[in-house]
């Protein structure tokens, strides 16, 4: 998957087990920035709404997903 991703010029930022025999570089501050989006979409699937796609129309459904976002880290 690495090797894919490196042709196309993708820069992975996955680390690789502790029990690897191989240690895998990878850049940290990126991998903590992915870190943050992957908590986000986890608090966003919390809101019922956002998980299910009640929204018809593009604008509303990013809307609700503003709001979602907002609450999730008001609270």
């Amino acid at each position: 998957m690495r090797e894919a991703l490196a042709e196309r010029g993708i820069k992975s930022c996955i680390p690789g087990r502790a029990n690897r025999k191989e240690p895998i570089v990878y850049d940290t501050e990126l991998y903590k920035s992915r870190n943050l989006i992957e908590r986000l979409f986890g608090r966003l699937k919390d809101w019922r709404r956002i998980a299910t796609w009640y929204d018809r129309c593009a604008h509303t459904f990013f809307s609700a997903i503003c709001m979602a976002a907002t609450v999730s880290f008001w609270l």
